[in-house]
């Protein structure tokens, strides 16, 4: 969620508004939302701006304590059945769940939904999250994004599964740029009000097409990872070879896994600067190559920038 900015809130919450006449209609002003994973409530903002009431509920208690003071009411907890009950037994059921970059994360899903299925409304409520999205990773071999964090990597075909054997059914699904890729899920619980939307056997469709449900199609994409690592490496030995200076831009997660996989550290990238204070000064872990501000790569002039952030490229260019 630190990724929704207000413009990017305002289009997801959009989506909920309109992507079919029937949310608009039957969800009224004084509808709860609840956002689990809420981090400092921006899409909540958006939600009570259009009249709804809404709940986070957020783990991290000093981003749950800002949104407190912002006036998005939060919960400092970890959602399951137990906290899904109390939720229940305070604010009532609520007509719309989100979870956004959230889903990939738990270690129960089963639990996380049976929870879900508590709290929402059975006559016409939604719950929508967003994941990165399979067909996307596969595409432009995004292997990066796959650490300790995802514990899932998902296609609408196994969420579809999935869905079903835990009581919900997809009404509607829709690509975004979130991470490179995302997609974007709305469900109910099955029997429910809403007609499914032609775009969930659409994007079905396509992920048969490219091969999701066959084993040769994960073959190919450990190969391209290697093709990807040798001609990176290449690259990066020749500029050293011919003394240039190397600057990584970005220590996301995704950083740790490229680096360690290609054997990318000192040798290559000379230090890797961040925007973010909370990483600088520190090391990045077991390549350990030092963090340092955006400032430093402004002093000392490198010959080179390698974009470890890459789904922040455009906006990192931009800026520099």
């Amino acid at each position: 969620n630190y990724l929704y900015v207000s413009g990017t809130s305002s289009t997801f919450v959009n989506h909920l508004e309109k992507y079919a006449d029937y949310l608009s209609t039957n969800f009224s002003s004084k509808g709860l939302v609840i956002d689990i994973g809420s981090n400092d409530g921006t899409i909540l903002k958006a939600f009570k701006k259009l009249g709804y009431r809404v709940l986070g509920v957020e783990p991290a208690k000093a981003i749950a304590e800002d949104a407190i003071k912002n006036g998005i009411d939060t919960i400092i907890d970890f959602f399951n059945p137990a906290a899904a009950s109390k939720i229940k037994k305070k604010y009532g059921e609520a007509n719309i769940i989100c979870a956004n970059n959230v889903f990939a994360h738990i270690d129960n899903p089963c639990d996380f939904l049976a929870g879900v299925r508590e709290i929402i409304s059975p006559e016409n409520g939604v719950f929508c999250f967003e994941v990165s999205y399979l067909k996307d990773v596969i595409e432009n071999t995004y292997f990066d994004t796959i650490y300790h964090e995802h514990l899932d990597y998902h296609s609408l075909l196994s969420l579809r599964g999935f869905l079903k054997r835990n009581g919900f059914e997809i009404i509607d699904a829709l690509k975004v740029a979130t991470h490179g890729g995302s997609i974007r899920v709305v469900c109910q619980k099955i029997g429910g009000i809403y007609k499914i939307s032609e775009s969930v056997n659409q994007l079905i469709t396509e992920e048969y097409s490219k091969g999701l449900h066959e084993l040769s199609t994960f073959v190919d994409f450990s190969n391209q990872i290697q093709k990807t690592r040798n001609s990176l490496r290449e690259v990066l030995k020749d500029l050293k070879a011919k003394g240039k200076t190397i600057v990584g831009y970005g220590a996301p997660a995704k950083a740790t896994t490229l680096m360690h996989h290609f054997d990318i550290g000192k040798e290559e990238i000379d230090y890797i600067v961040d925007d973010s204070k909370w990483k600088q000064n520190l090391y990045t872990p077991g390549k350990k190559i030092k963090i340092l501000p955006v400032t430093y790569m402004y002093e000392h002039h490198p010959d080179y920038v390698l974009i470890l952030a890459w789904n922040f490229a455009d906006f990192i260019i931009k800026k520099n």
